[in-house]
């Protein structure tokens, strides 16, 4: 992998790490099993995802931090972040621009994948 590719990914990933831990600057999605669980699971839930750091080559092959997973309350969770263009129409054509991209977080049970 080149030096320019090694960046991209490298700005992706801190792009995914600042949105992730604040949930500012894309938008955060659940699903109907998430939404339909206490208030106090789902505050928890985005808490572990915000706080989410068991990257591994196993989880994170891309090195993007777009992807984790954890169990909570006897269920496994699941977050994803997806590049859309401005408009959330298509995907983005560049992830690594946040000028031209909205990430947005979805958390899911994994039953719901």
């Amino acid at each position: 992998m080149d030096i320019e590719s090694k960046d991209r990914i490298a700005r992706i990933r801190d792009l995914n790490d600042a949105f992730r831990r604040t949930f500012s600057g894309g938008r955060v999605m659940v699903t109907c099993g998430v939404a339909d669980l206490p208030e106090m699971v789902k505050a928890k839930a985005l808490q572990l995802v915000a706080s989410f750091d068991d990257f591994t080559e196993d989880n994170d092959p891309s090195g993007e931090h777009d992807f984790g997973s954890f169990e909570l309350v006897n269920r496994t969770f699941f977050w994803k972040i997806d590049y859309y263009d401005k408009s959330c129409e298509f995907g983005s054509e560049d992830p690594s621009d946040p000028i031209r991209t909205t990430r947005v977080l979805t958390l899911m049970l994994a039953s719901e994948y």
